[in-house]
């Protein structure tokens, strides 16, 4: 391993992980200097970059051209496929996730830089789960940030990005050799950044992701990352804090996001929602979960809402009558998807325990992989 291309590596890596509370404030920048440019600024920037790697690979190869050409032009089809696979149909959303392709390519050709003397499998391997690594980091730091949001599904996609990055690596610069053998210390190398990744990715969705399904008399169940008393005893200390000070402006994008807040505002646009399709039932009982769990949410005005989120009088009143006269009640419990994106709960109710058995399982058997004596 060079050490200082390694150190490089590092540098970047950390550097990517740390711009992630300026990216709102760059992202806000553009929308008020270039009303409308936000999506043709980015997409530039995406077109200028792979345009210099490809002309500067162009010039670089000189021998090999076959299989070179060949890894960066798979590099090139798997991450526009999965581009146009994994698009949303929303184009600011779309392209800033084709920015990580940029964006984690070039963390991964450095990680394979430093590792690429070795000269077997394992400058495959490390470069991959380096990248993995820094991805999990950059989402665990997201999640802590108001206006992005951190998701295990983002690191999946950064791992798409990492494997068309380790292909452009291969055509570019590849290997003078590369043995299927591992040279001595790899094996432990390999267990050991394994080791890491496994851990990191672990204490991210047990961060993130882990929750509770919180039971309203069996009538209705929610998703959250606190249980019924937590949330009703940060529900009385919101209730204080926001009286004397409530939050009318939009959290600074250095502070720390409000999960409780957050949570809120979800049954708030589910509630919404709902009405606006004429779900009564559904409507009903998300206001239940948001007067019994959420009140402060519903009551202080925001940034969101100059008037909070509270229905008038005359409209929770139609909205009973209408729920009763429905006999939406004896249509069995409700579960609230107010968590859910793209069908999926965002917040999963695994037993900790168990989910923490199985990554020392996983730990444990890399370790062993390492030599590491108990």
């Amino acid at each position: 391993m060079r050490t200082g291309r390694f150190l490089i590596a590092v540098l970047v890596s950390v550097a990517v992980i740390l711009s992630a509370p300026f990216i709102r404030d760059i992202r806000d920048w553009i929308r008020t200097n270039f009303p409308g440019q936000f999506v043709t600024f980015v997409a530039a920037a995406i077109a200028f970059a792979i345009s210099a790697a490809i002309a500067s690979a162009l010039y670089k190869i000189r021998d090999r051209r076959a299989a070179r050409y060949g890894a960066i032009v798979a590099a090139l089809a798997l991450g526009t496929g999965y581009a146009l696979w994994n698009a949303q149909g929303i184009p600011e959303v779309d392209t800033v996730e084709r920015f990580h392709f940029v964006e984690y390519g070039l963390i991964t050709f450095l990680f394979y830089r430093a590792w690429r003397p070795v000269g077997d499998v394992s400058i495959i391997v490390l470069p991959i789960l380096a990248g993995l690594v820094v991805g999990t980091l950059e989402e665990w730091l997201q999640w802590f940030i108001p206006g992005r949001v951190g998701d295990m599904r983002d690191v999946f996609l950064n791992g798409a990005a990492i494997v068309c990055g380790l292909l452009f690596s291969l055509g570019v610069d590849p290997p003078e050799r590369l043995s299927l053998r591992l040279a001595p210390g790899s094996r432990r190398r390999i267990a050991l950044a394994a080791v890491i990744a496994t851990l990191v990715f672990a204490a991210f969705v047990h961060t993130v992701h882990l929750g509770v399904s919180v039971s309203d008399g069996g009538v209705l169940t929610f998703r959250s990352r606190y249980d019924a008393d937590t949330l009703r005893r940060i529900g009385e200390q919101r209730s204080v804090e926001w009286k004397a000070s409530p939050p009318l402006t939009r959290p600074a994008s250095r502070s720390r996001e409000d999960q409780y807040q957050s949570e809120g505002h979800q049954h708030v646009q589910e509630r919404n929602r709902q009405w606006a399709a004429g779900n009564i039932m559904a409507a009903w009982y998300e206001n239940q979960i948001l007067e019994t769990y959420y009140a402060p949410v519903l009551d202080t005005p925001s940034y969101l809402s100059k008037t909070g989120h509270r229905w008038p009088a005359e409209q929770r009143a139609d909205a009973q009558h209408r729920h009763e006269a429905s006999g939406s009640s004896a249509s069995g419990p409700y579960e609230s998807r107010a968590d859910a994106t793209e069908g999926r709960h965002f917040i999963r109710t695994w037993s900790p325990v168990a989910f923490w058995g199985i990554v020392g399982v996983i730990v444990a058997g890399l370790l062993g992989v390492a030599g590491v004596r108990w």
